[in-house]
């Protein structure tokens, strides 16, 4: 899929500070709708925007690594269930499931990587491994309790 320009301009800002001050430049008020960890290296930040145009719909899935580099910026018509969005990237994953709307588009930077290596059970981890446990789909996170 081919970036859309407003889409590829937004995934140049490169760290998720700098994509939500081009946001609010380019489009004004945005409301985040949810931040969604998964394990301990992804990050997926949901918003929608209130001035959508020239972009081809008014939500946009940020995905960023743990230092807040983006990796990913997809744009939607509509908000994506969380485990769609998943199974959409990692369709082997069996904890994933679910129909994603149609991606009106997106953008990768140097930061990209394949999601679903963060899933694998020997994923690297930060975490000593009696601090951890298996996350839902894969990855880690700390073991509280």
């Amino acid at each position: 899929m081919e970036a859309h320009a407003s889409v590829r301009a937004l995934a140049d800002a490169m760290d998720l500070g700098s994509l939500l001050q081009a946001v609010r430049d380019r489009h004004g008020e945005f409301d985040l709708l949810a931040h969604w960890k998964q394990g301990e290296f992804h990050h997926d930040v949901v918003i929608r925007v209130h001035r959508a145009a020239p972009l081809p719909g008014p939500v946009l899935v940020v995905s960023t690594n743990c230092n807040g580099g983006v990796k990913e910026v997809l744009c939607f018509g509509e908000v994506p269930d969380r485990h769609a969005l998943w199974h959409h990237r990692c369709p082997g994953v069996p904890e994933f499931s679910g129909d994603l709307p149609p991606i009106a588009a997106q953008a990768r930077t140097t930061h990209y990587f394949d999601p679903c290596e963060l899933l694998a059970p020997d994923a690297r981890s930060e975490l000593r491994p009696e601090f951890r446990e298996r996350d839902v789909g894969g990855g880690w996170r700390p073991r509280c309790g």
